[in-house]
């Protein structure tokens, strides 16, 4: 499992003890530049955000408890888990009162014996929070390998013996300290911490382990270059060790193949305490390499010259392709046939592009490309090889593996990409496109004889296809492994509905750096058989614990409708449109959106995980994030210039009211006939007594007074389905995921350049709006627009209602599947609301009363209202939901 799983970084910045910029913010109040911090630390791929506010002038709970209350208002940041870090415990019980989600407590410890340990480990068990455990004991903290583990192991036996800690909810920190210090008897810390990490995964293997990496180079503050290095040289050794995830500036730590050979060899002397002069040795080049930041190395431009076998290689890992059809011609003539070509160099090539982009040293976009490359040396060696028959039946591919998105879901980005990747590792990839039926799925991995099926879907609904995939396998004597990869799909869900209806492994895959690993170890004969049952011992420890959670229970409906958001009726006058009734954008110029364009999540279909344009700057990523931008700039010129996208779209304002959780659309001023009605959800979660138990509809005006809601449905055009499925038929992968990819951030800018002019002009409650596109993708605007199936309304169904209201397949072009994914896939659609106080929020959890409630408004059978709304269910699917008791 340690090849499979992702390092997590911690981002330290917003730490007053090790942040000066920080600490001066928050000594001035200045929360708001002290969230520019956080927001940073996110953009420079912290997946975690360690916020300490222990400072001897400062109210410490007060801080906490502000800023973290503030970041929960923050969407870019709040997107990532809080690391609650201080040495009063008090300060740690206020933040927990405060995060939203699942939360890290850092950090407690032993130093003050086993009862204080228990008492403060309950606690924050009862908050629901994982907890690092610190190597300090009564006697201090530890510094040789073997105190470290002690401390571990008996803290661990506390926690789960008398704390009811599961051991996955525990992180180590066996204490990262600095080395190179000049004093001997630091020489050997970073020694005492691998070795100690070593023997933590060893003893506790469900645990994490994490340190504070900065220490270990402190020696050298000032040198960001050697500080640099060593952190990037020690989580290079740490993690294979099982070194889970580290406090770290991300924005210190280069690529490990990146340091120059003389200060590698240096530094790793330092941390593996090779030579009693390794703190002289590093100490005599430090100077040379003050000041010069990350060093890179360049690519040597003579790479031409090499063998052809060299240049192949060189070509595909840098995925060149000016020159592959002579080089592989050249190989073709060398070799006894076409085949050895595909077998030999081209493969050559191809494993190193995996090795590295499994090191992590290449990134997704860069992989595609490679892909590119590989697929036109073939496209030159098929004719020869149609010959031998022999292009697919006899070559040496790994395994088979067959792909589809299900039935009713549209979306396949994804499972391109992770197809590409697969095919990188030479797999046989037998793709079946969107929408496909479970028994078209079953038969075709028959026919192919698939050794692994690989379903995805976006949507919610495509889980409920999942399980029947799932439930049939079993049916029909499948024995073959099942994977699970997609957006709404989870480890959660997949162990809850999924697994428990197939016995022969099914597998969740969340993103295509992981596939690989996934699918090579399944179809290994002397790992499967371990992966499976670690697979399994996950899964069931998932739904133990889903049972348990169960016991949590939701506050009643009707006291969540007593604690709803008061919307100042009585004081706020609804601003009536200017335009009302049904606006239709037929022709709405490409040119016109692009600045309306959001590029973070661009990236992030690519697996980049970091926000633009911060992330064209990444130590890591850098490089590859300016070539795909370039790349994606290019194509978004042709998209313009020569006119291959007709985006349509079309936006309503309607008369509107709320009646209690529902919003009556009237079909004219009088408001005297309903014209349809929208049924929204209310949150149903715990909550302090200042903050309100959200619905939508809480957003319009109650009956008498009179009121407006919007609804819209856009889509950058059929185009987009076509083009890439041309390029990706010419057996360009690169160039298919590129154009759908934009076709996505066009759908996206469109619907927010419409929002803007609802908000401008067609209702026109903001005429004098002025806002940048940094402001747009930060939504600071009045009003929101929610969407079916997200957060705040989490019932694909009520897309129905609001295509039938906008007659969307006429105006825009767009029609609903089964499952109610839009097509064409590159669309938006959802609900405008004015009211000043509109804010985005999630639904979370909901209880049995209110799933009844709502399936009866709605008028939809309760089973299938189960299933609809099955991830948001604050109760297990089985033999005691409310529609099995119904039946009954």
């Amino acid at each position: 499992m340690s090849g499979i799983t992702r390092f997590i970084n911690v981002g330290e910045r917003t730490n007053v003890t090790g942040s000066a910029k920080f600490k001066k913010l928050i000594m001035a109040d200045d929360y708001a530049a002290a969230l520019d911090v956080a927001r940073d630390q996110v953009e420079n791929g912290a997946q975690i955000i360690d916020v300490n506010m222990d400072e001897g002038l400062l109210d410490s709970t007060y801080a906490m408890t502000t800023f973290l209350n503030l970041i929960a208002s923050e969407p870019d940041i709040s997107r990532v888990p809080i690391m609650i870090d201080s040495s009063k415990f008090e300060v740690i019980e206020a933040g927990l009162k405060c995060v939203q989600g699942r939360s890290v407590v850092n950090s407690i410890s032993l130093k003050e014996g086993e009862e204080p340990f228990l008492k403060q480990a309950r606690t924050i068990r009862r908050y629901g929070a994982a907890v690092v455990v610190m190597a300090f004991d009564e006697g201090g903290q530890a510094e040789t390998a073997q105190h470290k583990f002690d401390i571990c192991k008996r803290s661990y036996d506390l926690l789960t013996e008398q704390a009811g800690f599961d051991p996955w909810d525990i992180i180590f920190d066996p204490n990262i300290f600095a080395v190179a210090t000049g004093i001997e008897e630091h020489n050997d810390y970073a020694n005492a911490f691998f070795d100690a990490t070593r023997m933590i995964k060893e003893a506790m293997p469900d645990c994490h382990v994490s340190g504070g990496l900065s220490n270990v180079s402190f020696s050298f503050r000032g040198n960001n270059a050697v500080r640099e290095a060593m952190h990037s040289a020690f989580l290079y050794h740490a993690i294979p060790l099982g070194l889970d995830m580290a406090i770290v500036n991300a924005g210190q730590i280069t690529v490990y193949d990146d340091i120059p050979d003389e200060l590698r060899e240096r530094v790793e002397d330092v941390l593996f305490n090779r030579r009693p002069d390794s703190t002289d040795r590093l100490l005599e080049i430090a100077d040379k390499y003050k000041g010069t930041g990350e060093a890179t190395k360049k690519e040597d431009p003579k790479w031409r010259e090499g063998t052809v076998e060299a240049r192949l290689s060189h070509a595909l890992v840098h995925g060149i392709t000016d020159f592959v059809v002579a080089d592989t011609e050249e190989c073709r003539l060398n070799a006894d046939k076409p085949l050895d070509v595909i077998e030999g160099p081209l493969m050559d090539g191809m494993n190193v592009v995996g090795d590295l982009f499994g090191a992590g040293k290449m990134f997704l976009p860069q992989v595609v490309k490679s892909a590119r490359v590989m697929k036109s040396a073939v496209a030159h060696l098929l004719p020869f090889m149609e010959e031998e028959k022999r292009l697919s039946g006899d070559t040496s591919a790994k395994g088979k593996v067959l792909m589809a998105t299900v039935k009713g879901d549209v979306h396949d980005i994804g499972k391109n990409i992770v197809g590409v990747v697969l095919q990188c590792n030479n797999y046989d990839v037998v793709d079946l496109g969107v929408m496909v039926p479970t028994d078209d799925i079953l038969k075709r991995a028959r026919e192919e004889k698939a050794d692994i099926i690989g379903l995805s879907g976006l949507i919610t609904p495509s889980l409920d296809r999942m399980v029947d995939v799932a439930s049939e396998m079993a049916r029909q004597g499948f024995d073959i492994p099942l994977l699970i990869g997609g957006a709404t799909t989870s480890k959660k869900h997949t162990a809850l509905r999924i697994a428990t209806e197939y016995e022969h492994g099914v597998v969740h895959v969340d993103d295509a750096s992981k596939a690989v690993g996934v699918v090579s170890t399944l179809l290994s004969k002397s790992r499967a058989p371990e992966y499976l049952q670690s697979v399994l011992s996950d899964q069931q420890k998932l739904r133990d614990g889903r049972a348990a959670s169960d016991e949590r229970k939701t506050a009643p409906i009707a006291e969540a409708r007593a604690n709803a958001f008061d919307g100042d009726w009585a004081n706020y006058q609804p601003p009536v449109p200017q335009t009302p009734g049904l606006t239709v954008i037929e022709d709405m110029p490409v040119a016109d959106l692009v600045p309306f364009i959001d590029w973070s999540p661009f990236f992030w279909t690519w697996e980049m995980r970091a926000t633009y344009p911060g992330i064209l700057d990444h130590p890591q990523m850098g490089e590859a994030a300016r070539e795909l931008h370039g790349n994606a700039l290019a194509m978004l010129d042709r998209i313009v210039t020569e006119q291959w996208f007709s985006p349509r779209g079309v936006v309503a304002l309607w008369p509107a009211n709320s009646d209690g959780d529902d919003i009556i659309v009237w079909s004219d001023e009088d408001r005297k006939t309903e014209a349809a009605r929208f049924c929204m959800l209310r949150q149903q979660g715990a909550k302090s007594k200042d903050r309100a138990s959200m619905c939508l509809s809480d957003f319009v005006a109650p009956q008498g007074t009179p009121d407006w809601v919007g609804g819209f449905a856009v889509n950058a055009g059929p185009e987009v389905h076509e083009i890439a499925e041309k390029f990706k038929a010419e057996g360009n992968d690169y160039d298919s995921i590129l154009v759908q990819a934009l076709g996505d951030r066009l759908a996206e800018a469109f619907a927010e350049a419409l929002h803007a002019r609802v908000r401008r002009a067609l209702w026109g409650y903001a005429p004098d709006e002025a806002l940048s596109n940094e402001d747009f993708i930060s939504e600071k605007y009045r009003g929101i627009r929610p969407a079916p199936g997200y957060p705040a309304s989490p019932d694909h169904t009520e897309k129905r209602t609001l295509f039938d209201l906008l007659d969307a397949p006429r105006h825009a072009g767009l029609e609903l599947t089964e499952s109610c994914a839009m097509w064409p896939a590159s669309a938006v659609s959802g609900l405008y609301f004015a009211h000043p106080g509109a804010a985005y929020f999630g639904i979370g959890r909901i209880g049995a009363d209110q799933v009844s409630d709502y399936a009866a408004r709605k008028g939809m059978d309760l089973a299938e209202m189960e299933r609809w709304l099955a991830p948001n269910l604050g109760y297990a699917p089985g033999k005691n939901t409310p529609s099995a008791q119904a039946a009954e």
